[in-house]
């Protein structure tokens, strides 16, 4: 069997510049990539040399926001390791983003917040 890694994921979001930013904000990324894409969207890569977030948005996006963790095939939640989860919460915090359901537990410390578009986001320190 093939050693395989994850490259990326890819996201619908209203904004993708703003949510690119948050996200270089926050975990220190760059933007790898950013242009046209599918039915008159925009797609912002953003992220390491190894992994990213494709950050997409069509040209008209919709409003429905489903409990996606009774959802099939729902996006639950993306999770992110940092080396300093406290340094990150307090960045979440100057942002004025609240942040939630906080665990200590093995094998790793970590806390949630959600972004504009509702995506919820695990940060966890190893």
């Amino acid at each position: 069997m093939s050693n395989a890694i994850l490259e990326h994921v890819n996201v619908t979001v209203s904004d993708p510049d703003k949510t690119a930013d948050l996200l270089v904000k926050l975990f220190g990324w760059h933007v790898r990539w950013h242009g046209a894409s599918m039915d008159n969207g925009r797609t912002v890569h953003v992220g390491t040399e190894d992994s990213y977030l494709a950050l997409y948005s069509p040209e008209k996006v919709g409003e429905d926001h489903p409990n996606n963790y009774v959802t099939l095939g729902g996006l639950n939640h993306i999770a992110v390791v940092v080396n300093d989860l406290d340094e990150v919460e307090k960045s979440v915090l100057a942002l004025g983003i609240k942040t939630h359901n906080h665990g200590d537990y093995d094998p790793g410390r970590r806390f949630y917040f959600n972004d504009q578009d509702d995506i919820e986001y695990e940060v966890v320190e190893y």
